[in-house]
């Protein structure tokens, strides 16, 4: 399970970043800083949806 989660993280993890990044573009942060804790609170939030995405496809 650990390997499906390890792929299902690298979709899931760019997927959430950017739209994190996206968000924070639209509320009119221009700079590096909110832009870069956009995209770093996109990762942490992925990990969780990875686990429970793997579970359940493991689990069917």
């Amino acid at each position: 399970m650990l390997r499906l989660a390890s792929i299902l993280y690298s979709l899931i993890g760019t997927t959430l970043a950017g739209t994190a990044v996206i968000a924070v573009l639209t509320m009119g942060y221009g700079t590096l800083g909110p832009i870069l804790a956009g995209a770093a609170a996109g990762f942490v939030i992925a990990l969780p949806v990875t686990w429970i995405v793997a579970r359940r496809i493991v689990n069917g």
